[in-house]
């Protein structure tokens, strides 16, 4: 895959006016600090003064977590198919391509981070809420198949917002299934599964592989859910707790394991697969 790589602008000056192009400033969506393009892409997106994580794409993620020239990317050999005729889905699809330049919402391959072999698969908010359809189950599946054949360890990151995508109807919810029954085959074959959990991730992947990790990490102040907070207090009755579904508030329930800053997170992803996978020559 070509590496991301942010476009070069040039301050147009017409008149009196200085026109400055769409692009070179960001504003944060949490403080409302305006940021330089160039200052947000050397912080990982985090804005650095109130350290909310921002929006990346699942190639600026894969670019950030493996090492400079290792990354191997594995071609989607699945394409999707409205088999529903669901109004628009073709539509949508299309503009999901266009929007991104990905075939789907998954990015899949191997490389090396910090020198440690690990197969790494992205979902991407971007193309229709990175949700989960046949294409990306069938080939998250064949991503955590190729993991046990290899014995690697696994990383999966979430930018799944969009959950099990609803245009494939019973087709997308099967995928919950079959990406489940393919980790546990995966953990018969001794390799370690981390799954990392970003701003937002929703339905049914999270109820699928996306808190299945032998260890499940999320970035700061994520939305992690099942269904949204208006239709569970509609349906109880309630008012839900502050911060409910944020990923501390569930760290501190038990339901992930650790909240990591976007900035630290491949050093902490290659500390915890130092401590789960099994070296070689040593014994199991």
């Amino acid at each position: 895959m070509a590496w991301f790589k942010r476009p070069k602008y040039t301050i147009v000056r017409t008149g009196k006016k200085t026109e400055v192009p769409q692009g070179m400033f960001q504003k944060c969506d949490e403080c409302g600090q305006i940021l330089m393009d160039k200052e947000l892409a050397e912080n990982f997106n985090v804005c650095p003064k109130c350290s909310h994580h921002m929006l990346l794409s699942a190639c600026e993620r894969a670019k950030m977590l493996m090492d400079e020239g290792s990354w191997n990317e594995h071609p989607l050999s699945t394409r999707t198919v409205d088999p529903l005729k669901f109004p628009e889905y073709a539509e949508k699809v299309k503009r999901s391509r266009d929007k991104t330049g990905m075939e789907e919402a998954l990015l899949k391959g191997d490389g090396k981070l910090h020198g440690i072999p690990v197969a790494l698969g992205v979902t991407e908010f971007n193309f229709m809420a990175g949700s989960m359809g046949s294409v990306v189950g069938e080939e998250l599946t064949r991503l955590i198949e190729f993991a046990a054949e290899k014995k690697m360890a696994l990383i999966l990151v979430s930018g799944s917002g969009g959950g099990a995508r609803m245009h494939e109807g019973i087709l997308s919810l099967m995928q919950m299934a079959k990406t489940s029954a393919a980790l546990m085959r995966l953990a018969e074959a001794g390799c370690p599964f981390i799954s990392v959990l970003t701003n937002p991730t929703g339905g049914g992947v999270t109820a699928s592989w996306a808190i299945l990790g032998d260890l499940n990490i999320a970035e700061p102040n994520a939305l992690i859910m099942f269904a949204g907070a208006r239709v569970i207090e509609q349906t109880i009755r309630q008012r839900l707790p502050k911060d409910f579904q944020r990923s501390e508030f569930l760290q501190e329930h038990g339901v992930i394991d650790q909240v990591v800053d976007r900035r630290a997170l491949k050093d902490n992803l290659a500390q915890a697969l130092r401590y789960l996978a099994v070296q070689p020559g040593s014994k199991a």
